[in-house]
């Protein structure tokens, strides 16, 4: 069975659901959006904060979706960069717990953590401290890393750092890797977009998207024009249209995939556990539409859930729903 390798930034994800909107005003954090804040400023709001409950789980894209990929029975590793503190031996800790093979290097500053505020229409507020995990460079990085395994999934996140970004996927490439990438953020997309557009045409087979960030690398303005418009560039596009479903394109085969009736919670995570799914059912060889059900099993059941990782009972649903979308 074919080995998936990622890398990303790895932060440790602390979630807390929240019944008073005002409070995210009182924190300078605009609703439903990601702001990025500073180590003293992440240390303030958890200390505003110490009240509340929290759920602490290893987070960030690519861990996300190499975590799933981990639990469904797929060979992992994974490259990220943390801090000598306790968060970064709990993310490290808790990748190994799920089946990832850790290749960790270690930064000058505290573990990235991404705080996320739910509130009760399922909406997700981040403050995300990145912390060491953009201290990762393109000198960290050596072909020995990718040995042995045959896909390399990248959050769209890395892109930020071009250096690092285009090493990656090289030498992922030149150890004969197909190379899988998350678009991740239709901001960061917008932001580096001509880049972003050269290593898609020289490096990567696979590309997800949200229709936000298919419409922004695409330039068109709707996610199926979006689709067409990617599908040259690489072997498999992926767009991505939360409650519509997803849309599959491979050369001239195209689906349409439905989501699975769910309960929403929380839609942390609901891309990078379809990710997982979709690359779970290509391991496997199954069919384009199977691949895409898939996924949209695993998404569909992480909504249901707080956070970004499927708990037990969900994942034991997942396993007994699998044998119905397959061949």
């Amino acid at each position: 069975m074919k080995k998936v390798l990622g890398l990303g930034n790895a932060l440790v994800d602390i979630l807390v659901r929240i019944s008073d909107e005002r409070l995210l005003a009182s924190l300078d954090l605009p609703k439903s959006c990601m702001t990025l804040v500073q180590e003293s400023q992440i240390n303030t709001i958890l200390a505003r904060i110490g009240h509340l409950e929290k759920q602490e789980t290893c987070g960030g894209s690519a861990a996300n979706t190499i975590s799933g990929l981990a639990r469904l029975g797929v060979d992992t590793g994974y490259i990220g960069k943390i801090g000598h503190d306790a968060y970064g031996a709990f993310f490290e800790g808790e990748m190994k717990k799920h089946g990832v093979s850790t290749h960790m290097f270690f930064g000058r500053a505290q573990t990235g953590r991404a705080l996320g505020f739910i509130t009760p229409d399922s909406e997700r507020t981040f403050a995300t401290f990145l912390g060491s995990a953009v201290e990762l460079e393109d000198t960290d990085l050596q072909v020995e890393l990718f040995a042995d395994y045959e896909i390399f999934h990248i959050e769209g996140y890395m892109v930020q750092n071009h250096r690092l970004f285009e090493t990656a996927v090289r030498l992922a490439k030149e150890a004969g890797l197909e190379v899988s990438l998350d678009l991740a953020s239709h901001n960061v997309v917008s932001a580096n977009l001509e880049f972003l557009q050269g290593m898609v045409n020289r490096y990567v087979d696979i590309v997800f998207a949200n229709e936000d960030e298919a419409m922004a690398f695409s330039g068109k303005n709707s996610p199926h024009e979006a689709l067409v418009t990617i599908s040259p560039q690489c072997r498999i596009v992926v767009v991505k249209l939360g409650k519509n479903g997803s849309l599959i394109r491979q050369k001239d085969e195209q689906h349409r995939i439905s989501c699975i009736p769910a309960m929403a919670v929380d839609t942390t995570g609901a891309g990078d556990l379809y990710a997982a799914g979709f690359l779970n059912g290509l391991i496997h060889g199954y069919p384009l539409a199977v691949c895409g059900n898939i996924g949209s099993l695993l998404s569909g059941k992480v909504v249901e859930v707080v956070g970004a990782k499927l708990d037990e009972n969900k994942w034991l649903e997942v396993e007994a729903a699998l044998p119905g979308l397959i061949p």
